[in-house]
């Protein structure tokens, strides 16, 4: 039976891509984009999901994934849903439609129930082409629903890793993907990563149920991007020799906040124009530098790596790692942030004698034991006031830095066991996003109404708030308080000082509307030693942070392999071919330069005793054969030797 339907969604794909010219693909990129041509292998990825064909589509990050599947959607009439885990990526691919003038949407964790109502039914009676739907919305009822209403065309998966347990960013909401498409079962999927070995795609196509194998792989090289890795135990020296012979704007990328700041600084003293960005900054801050990194103001930005998604600047000439990445999956997409715009640029990892053995320790720290595991359990479930047999599908604000802070944990340790704990299911700890205000009430709904008497203000509001939304006394709810303001006849700051004034009074649990991490959690919390972490899941990520930490530092410390060769084997790319510009390549072209000058001295100091044929020369030159003969044939080139009649080499008078 899904053999026949996947027959006749093929014809059916056929039939249309008929229509459905090149000439017509490539008006559309012109009219929304302003390109006359598509980069290489977009077009071969377009053609094969306009057929009808399930596709992967292992593509390098800057590659433009997105045009793969925006620009078949505005070819064709439908709409395009879009999975994708990264929220803030999601706003600004939205935004970037709409000016556009595309009508595009987001379903996320981070809408209240109105707002994704709303989007989810301007898709199917509105004029909405992509919908972009965070993974753990796939389960929701609301979303099964209306999908099934929808005229979809296509689905595409980004970050396609993530549907993988081998993947280096495992997340098992993505496993839903496959029951989606049961719904929709004639629209052909189309997967995108650039970070998946060989083993990552077959899983990918697994979980996915592609109907048959189809990837189509773009070369994972930079012909642009020159890799080096500098070897040096002053890292502040090599940093400020990089940054000075290198023009332009770049990223610096540490992993603590502190050595960020402090670097920053550094950078400042030495007349840099430098900022810095992580995590631990205010959000209209974060904004804030990023615009100024962005325009040019600021020219180097040090930062941990939550900075880079999303990032829109084409002329990046220079990203250094002063600290080494965890696996080459992360490296190549941050390094791969630098020459977008395919200019040269350089991508440089600096190495100090002890960094082995520092990652050595950190992985140590960052692979917890299970007693470790349950203890972080423990005190997060504690820090976020959940108690024992409570918390199924509650939602909570979760700042993990500052509850590392106050439980003196390295972040390291405690954003590994948040890992594991989402792979067996327990809770799920989202990235930062704008999060709606939420409400639970604390108390019951007979208690309400004995609080209420004699409070005008509080009566209109609670009967406004209860009006609106359901469940609200068994978990917190997100509400949205313009929509209350409005029904209510009050103004926004007077709905925001009476629920404010309900939690003074412990009638209500408020969370007022901010930017920040959400902790969900998928199950009650359970007492601490029935905690149970899947061996497969535990000894799996084990092994796998193990290798990946293991070709980091081969990649690291090997200088005898072109770096971008290393680099795109690990992808898979069985015939990659020397760049000729990484440092190991510039190093074997200058020594074999330097060779070929030695060679060609002994060869004339030889021949200038008595002539010698070709073979006669190998035999006395300790070097290879092919490096000689193309000497020999350089010299005959200029005039300085040639062949006798005898057949032997001479030197020429």
């Amino acid at each position: 039976m899904q053999h026949l339907r996947w027959f006749f969604r093929i014809f059916a794909a056929m039939t249309k891509q008929n229509q459905i010219s090149s000439d017509k693909l490539r008006s559309t990129l012109e009219e929304f984009w302003g390109y006359k041509e598509f980069r290489p292998g977009q077009e071969q990825i377009i053609h094969s999901i306009m057929s009808g064909r399930d596709t992967l589509a292992l593509m390098p990050t800057g590659g433009g994934k997105s045009l793969t599947y925006q620009v078949p959607t505005l070819a064709q009439d439908g709409l395009c849903i879009i999975i994708t885990p990264l929220i803030a990526l999601m706003k600004d691919q939205v935004d970037r439609l709409k000016k556009l003038g595309i009508s595009a949407a987001a379903v996320h964790s981070g809408m209240s129930f109105t707002q994704i109502d709303i989007a989810l039914d301007n898709c199917v009676y509105g004029d909405v082409r992509f919908l972009y739907v965070a993974p753990e919305r796939l389960a929701t009822e609301a979303f099964r629903l209306r999908v099934q209403r929808m005229k979809v065309t296509l689905l595409a998966v980004d970050e396609a890793h993530c549907i993988s347990q081998w993947g280096y960013d495992f997340r098992p909401s993505y496993l839903r993907i496959a029951e989606i498409r049961k719904l929709i079962p004639d629209v052909p999927v189309l997967a995108l990563t650039a970070s998946a070995t060989e083993l990552v795609a077959e899983d990918i196509m697994k979980h996915l149920e592609f109907s048959e194998k189809n990837i189509i792989r773009s070369s994972f090289a930079r012909p642009n991007l020159s890799y080096a890795v500098r070897h040096t135990d002053d890292k502040n020296e090599q940093l400020m020799r990089v940054i000075n012979n290198v023009q332009g704007s770049g990223i610096v990328y540490l992993r603590s906040r502190e050595g960020c700041e402090q670097l920053a600084e550094m950078l400042r003293e030495q007349g840099v124009s430098a900022s810095y960005y992580h995590a631990g900054l205010p959000h209209a801050e974060r904004n804030m530098r990023q615009e100024e990194w962005t325009s040019g103001r600021t020219r180097i930005m040090v930062a941990t790596n939550a900075f880079g998604m999303g990032i829109d600047k084409a002329d990046v000439r220079v990203v250094v790692h002063y600290t080494m990445s965890d696996s080459l999956e992360s490296y190549y997409q941050e390094a791969g942030r630098a020459g977008r715009d395919g200019k040269r640029s350089y991508a440089v990892l600096l190495v100090a004698s002890d960094d082995k053995s520092k990652i050595t320790k950190r992985f140590e720290q960052e692979f917890p034991s299970l007693d470790t595991i349950k203890s972080v359990y423990e005190k997060v479930c504690n820090f976020v006031q959940m108690a024992v047999g409570d918390g199924l599908y509650a939602s909570v604000i979760f700042n993990i830095h500052e509850f590392c802070r106050r439980e003196k944990l390295y972040i390291g340790t405690v954003k590994a066991v948040m890992e594991l704990l989402e792979q067996n299911n327990y809770m799920t700890l989202t990235d930062e996003m704008e999060n709606p205000a939420r409400v639970m009430f604390c108390v019951s709904r007979d208690d309400l109404y004995k609080i209420r008497v004699d409070r005008n203000d509080l009566d209109h509001i609670i009967r406004t708030i209860l009006r609106l939304y359901n469940g609200i006394f068994t978990e917190f709810r997100a509400i949205d308080e313009q929509q209350i303001a409005a029904i209510s006849g009050y103004t926004v700051e007077r709905v925001k000082e009476l629920l404010k004034r309900m939690w003074q009074m412990r009638i209500i649990r408020y969370i007022p509307s901010n930017t920040s991490p959400i902790l969900f959690f998928n199950e009650e919390r359970l007492p601490t030693n029935d905690l149970y972490i899947a061996p497969e899941t535990y000894h799996h990520r084990k092994r796998l942070m193990e290798e990946r930490f293991e070709n980091m530092l081969t990649y690291s410390m090997q200088q005898t392999e072109c770096r971008s060769v290393v680099i795109q084997r690990y992808f898979g790319d069985k015939e990659a071919t020397p760049c000729g510009v990484c440092d190991v390549c510039l190093e074997n072209r200058r020594r074999q330069k330097s060779d070929s000058s030695n060679i060609q001295t002994t060869i004339l100091h030889l021949l200038a005793n008595e002539p010698m044929s070709a073979r006669e020369l190998c035999h006395e030159i300790k070097a290879e054969p092919k490096l000689i003969a193309s000497v020999v044939e350089q010299l005959q080139q200029d005039g300085k030797i040639s062949a006798s009649i005898g057949g032997k080499l001479i030197i020429n008078e």
